[in-house]
């Protein structure tokens, strides 16, 4: 009997052949996961990783050496995006690549024109999503427990490549699968704004509590009214409100970012001044 090649090619609901297994799809994800940041620069950004990551996929649909060399070509134009949010556009390339390779009518400049033209958008979600959100409730945990001495800080600030890891691999199949109208449909269905919305509100809760935990404020001054008495303004202000002046410093910061887009390096750099002159002269 002959000895049958590992590689088989199998056919879809739709007939086509299908040419990639599950296995060679993870070498094309984990490879962009792995090196997404490695190659940028001014002139091509990421686009030597893209291009490292489409390898495996490229080996098995083009098995001419020219039309290999014609698959490398096509995915050294540039290319940037954020890289756990943009993972669809990998999935998607990878099945036009496909589709290209079982000689459908697949020209160069639609799979160049659909990297381009998703890449904006995506990079803006993720951005969102990953850098401003996801990572910002992980690390926040994590630096609560690093300040009590608690080791758990360490397991918990691995949640984070842990959790944008299968993101983003979830993302690659779904654009893989579902083909150009994968991202469409992300964007239509209404669950990316949803999910921007509630790790939003989840973030204003954590950032509330972490502010009340750590953003300390109290002041010294008093003033004697007479026969040996004085009115402390701290007791004053905490009749008031408790931690009063924590929270003005918060939303009077949040004032100074939101509306008047001051420079996030002047706040800190005026916040350590008005507290080393408040502590001079006896305010705080």
């Amino acid at each position: 009997m002959k000895n049958q090649e590992a590689e088989v090619s199998t056919q879809n609901d739709s007939g086509k052949v299908d040419k990639l297994d599950k296995k060679t799809l993870n070498r094309v994800f984990n490879r962009w996961y792995m090196t997404c940041e490695m190659s940028n620069s001014f002139e091509r950004l990421q686009t030597v990783s893209f291009c490292y990551s489409m390898i495996p996929a490229l080996e098995k649909l083009f098995t001419t050496p020219e039309s290999f060399k014609e698959g490398l070509i096509r995915h050294m134009n540039f290319f940037n995006t954020e890289a756990i949010w943009g993972t669809p556009i990998h999935g998607i390339v990878v099945a036009m690549e496909e589709q290209k390779s079982n000689n459908e009518d697949i020209p160069d400049p639609a799979i160049m024109g659909l990297k381009t033209g998703l890449m904006g958008p995506l990079a803006g979600i993720g951005d969102t999503l990953t850098w401003g959100t996801i990572k910002t409730i992980i690390y926040s945990i994590a630096i609560t427990f690093a300040m009590e001495g608690n080791i758990l800080a360490i397991f918990i600030a691995a949640l984070f490549p842990i959790v944008t890891y299968y993101i983003s691999k979830v993302l690659f199949h779904l654009g893989y699968s579902v083909g150009k109208d994968s991202v469409k449909n992300l964007l239509q269905s209404g669950l990316v704004h949803e999910l921007i919305s509630g790790t939003g509100i989840l973030g204003l809760f954590m950032m509330g509590a972490l502010s009340a935990q750590y953003v300390h404020l109290e002041t010294p001054l008093k003033f004697n009214v007479g026969n040996g008495n004085s009115i402390v303004l701290q007791d004053i202000l905490d009749s008031i409100a408790p931690g009063i002046l924590p929270i003005a410093v918060v939303f009077g910061l949040f004032f100074l970012v939101k509306s008047k887009k001051v420079n996030y390096s002047v706040i800190s750099l005026g916040t350590i001044a008005i507290c080393i002159l408040g502590s001079f002269i006896g305010i705080f």
